[in-house]
C-alpha cells in the first residue's frame, strides 16, 4: 500500500480517484483515455471501466498492458483479481473480428478463431445478417448489411474492425493554401492538427478513413476537416448543425484552400446547391415532407459520388442520419466533436457507424501551449427569494427546474459579473427563451434566439466580432458552431438539466486564443439547495475530467 497513490480499483470496475492525492493531477489525463467519468464530488472522483471505453482506447492506440500499467501503477491497493483478466479479455475483443473485401461484390467477416465464429451464429440477430459460412472462421456478408452488422456486433459485445476499404469517390484536388486568402497571413496545420489528420487518414491505408477526432472548441476542428479533405482528395459532403455553421465552413474552405466558389455548394432550408464540396445542415436532411412522407433530403447522400462525409458536431447527430449512415459504409466518414458524450446514450452507434475515436487531444494540454484560452470556471450559488420558496417546494419536480432556473436574483449576479469585467466581450446564455428576452430587455442588449432571422444573426455576429457590441444574450442556439472568437466571458444562467455535452459546448464558446493574457471566464449561476444545484454537479462531469475546477461562490459576486 502506498498512501500517496490516488486510485482505488474495485471489482465492479469502478475506479475511485482521490483528488487530494499528490499524484491525482498526473493520473487524471491517463485515466481519461480508457475510463468514463461518473461523478465528481469534492474529494473522490468516480470513473467506470466499460467495454466501449476500452475499445475506443484500443482504436486510439492504447493497449491493455498500458491500461493495466496505469491502474496498478497508481493504485493504493492491489488490483482485484478479476480486473486484469476482464480488461485483457474485453479490450482484446477489438481486432478479433474484421470486415474485409471479398471477391465480387460481397464482404467477408473474418474471426480469429472458429470458436468465436460459432459464438456469432449463436446470436439470432447476427445470424440473420450473415451469409454463407465459407470456412470455420469466415462468413460472406451482403454489402448492404455492412452498417447494420457493425451496429449489431457492437451491441452484442463484438466490435469489428472494418478494413473492407472505401469507394474512391469522385476525384477532387483540394490543395491547402500557405496563406489566408482573406488576410494574407501565413497558414499551416499545427502539429496536433496534422497528427489528428494523419490518425484518420493513415496514408490511405484501409485501417484509416473512418473515425472520430475529439478536440476542444477553439482548437480548429474545421481546419482539421480541411486537412482531411486535402489528404483524401475527393468530393466531400459536410454535415453541420445549422446555417451559420454551414457558412462558416464555406468561408474557411474559400479562405484556406484553392477551391473556388463555384465548386462549393450550400444545402439548407433556403439554398439547395449540390457541388463537388457541399455543406448541408442536419435540419434539412431530417426535414419530413408532410405530403410525400419520409425525409426526401436524405437522398443527398447518393446525389454525388462522395468520397468523404464529414460530420461536424457528431455528438449531436440525429437518429435519421445514423440510419442513412448505415447505408453508406463504403464512403469514408470523419466525425468531429469536442465531446463524445451523447445524452441519448448513442455513443455505440457513433463507434459502429462513424468509426472509433482516433484521437482525443486533452483540453488542458492545448491550454498549456496557448492554443486555447486559459479558462477560470466559477459556480455562483444564489438563494431563492422567500416568496418563491413555497411555490418551488410544492411544485411538481418537472417544474422545479424552471422555477430554480428563473431565480430573479440571477439578474443581480449578471450585473455584478458584467461590472467585474467591464471591457470583456460577454455571452449571457440561457435555456428558456422568455428568460433570455427578459435579460436582453433589462440590460438593454441584443438577443439571439431560435426565431432570430439569419440576416439579423450575421449582423449580431459581425458587431460582436468588431467590438461594437459588448454583450449578447443568447439561447441554446448558440451552444454549437457559432464563431465568436473574441468572446472571453460566458455567464450561464440556465441549462438543459444535467447535460454534460451542453456544459462543454458553452465553455467552448470562449476558448479561442485571446491576445495578451489569453484568459477566459466561465460563470454558472445556480439556485442553491434546489434540483438545479444537483444538475449542475452532473453537467460539470466532462469538464472536470478535462482538468477544469469550479470555484464555488455563495451569493452575488463582489
Amino acid at each position: 500500500m502506498n498512501p500517496d497513490d490516488p486510485l482505488i480499483i474495485q471489482s465492479d470496475r469502478t475506479v475511485l480517484a482521490e483528488v487530494d492525492s499528490p499524484r491525482f493531477a498526473e493520473v487524471r489525463p491517463l485515466l481519461a483515455r480508457f475510463a468514463e467519468l461518473v461523478k465528481t464530488p469534492e474529494h473522490v472522483h468516480t470513473y467506470r471501466l466499460t467495454p466501449l471505453s476500452l475499445w475506443n482506447a484500443r482504436a486510439s492506440g492504447v493497449g491493455s498492458d498500458e491500461i493495466l500499467e496505469v491502474l496498478s501503477g497508481f493504485a493504493k491497493f492491489p488490483l482485484p483479481s478479476t480486473i486484469p483478466s476482464w480488461v485483457r479479455e474485453t479490450a482484446g475483443r477489438y481486432g478479433r473480428l474484421s470486415l474485409r473485401r471479398a471477391p465480387g461484390a460481397d464482404l467477408l467477416l473474418v474471426a480469429d478463431s472458429a470458436a468465436l465464429a460459432d459464438e456469432l451464429i449463436g446470436h439470432d440477430r447476427l445470424r440473420a445478417l450473415l451469409g454463407t459460412r465459407l470456412s470455420p472462421t469466415s462468413f460472406l456478408v451482403p454489402v448492404e448489411a455492412r452498417g447494420r452488422l457493425k451496429v449489431t456486433l457492437v451491441d452484442t459485445g463484438h466490435p469489428v474492425e472494418d478494413i473492407a476499404g472505401y469507394t474512391p469517390g469522385e476525384p477532387l484536388r483540394i490543395p491547402l493554401r500557405s496563406h489566408s486568402r482573406t488576410t494574407g497571413a501565413a497558414f499551416s496545420l499545427r502539429d496536433y492538427q496534422r497528427a489528428a489528420v494523419d490518425s484518420f487518414h493513415l496514408q490511405g491505408d484501409d485501417r484509416g478513413g473512418s473515425g472520430v477526432l475529439v478536440l476542444p472548441c477553439g482548437a480548429g476542428k474545421t481546419i482539421i476537416g480541411l486537412g482531411a479533405m486535402a489528404a483524401v482528395g475527393t468530393s466531400t459532403l459536410i454535415l453541420v448543425i445549422g446555417v451559420t455553421a454551414a457558412r462558416q465552413w464555406i468561408a474557411e474552405i474559400l479562405d484556406k484552400t484553392d477551391l473556388t466558389a463555384d465548386q462549393i455548394g450550400e444545402y439548407d432550408g433556403t439554398v439547395k446547391d449540390v457541388k463537388p464540396v457541399t455543406v448541408a445542415t442536419y435540419q434539412v436532411l431530417t426535414h419530413r415532407d408532410r405530403n410525400a412522407g419520409g425525409m426526401p433530403h436524405l437522398e443527398l447522400f447518393n446525389q454525388r459520388d462522395w468520397g468523404l462525409v464529414v460530420y461536424d458536431e457528431v455528438h449531436l447527430l440525429p437518429a435519421p442520419v445514423f440510419q442513412a449512415t448505415a447505408g453508406i459504409q463504403a464512403r469514408r466518414r470523419l466525425g468531429l466533436t469536442a465531446t463524445l458524450v451523447r445524452e441519448d446514450g448513442q455513443e455505440r452507434s457513433v463507434f459502429a457507424l462513424i468509426g472509433p475515436k482516433k484521437t482525443d487531444v486533452p483540453w488542458k494540454a492545448l491550454e498549456a501551449t496557448g492554443w486555447i484560452a486559459t479558462a477560470r470556471c466559477t459556480e455562483v450559488r444564489l438563494t431563492l427569494p422567500e416568496d418563491r420558496r413555497i411555490p418551488y417546494l410544492t411544485a411538481e419536480r418537472k417544474d422545479q427546474h424552471r422555477l430554480a432556473a428563473e431565480n430573479p436574483r440571477k439578474m443581480d449576479a449578471i450585473r455584478a459579473i458584467l461590472a467585474r469585467h467591464p471591457h470583456e466581450p460577454t455571452l449571457i446564455i440561457g435555456l428558456y427563451v422568455e428568460q433570455v428576452l427578459a435579460i436582453s430587455e433589462s440590460l438593454g442588449i441584443p438577443h439571439l434566439i431560435g426565431s432570430t432571422g439569419q440576416r439579423r444573426r450575421e449582423q449580431l455576429y459581425a458587431d460582436f466580432r468588431a467590438g461594437t457590441l459588448r454583450a449578447l444574450a443568447v439561447s441554446k442556439v448558440a451552444n454549437s458552431s457559432v464563431d465568436l472568437p473574441d468572446a472571453s466571458v460566458a455567464i450561464q444562467v440556465s441549462g438543459s438539466f444535467g447535460s454534460r455535452q451542453e456544459e462543454a459546448q458553452r465553455l467552448g464558446r470562449i476558448l479561442r486564443p485571446k491576445p495578451g493574457a489569453n484568459q477566459a471566464w466561465f460563470y454558472t449561476l445556480v439556485t442553491a439547495d434546489t434540483v438545479e444545484q444537483d444538475f449542475a454537479l452532473h453537467r460539470q462531469l466532462f469538464l472536470c475530467e478535462q482538468g477544469y475546477e469550479y470555484a464555488i461562490v455563495d451569493g452575488v459576486p463582489t
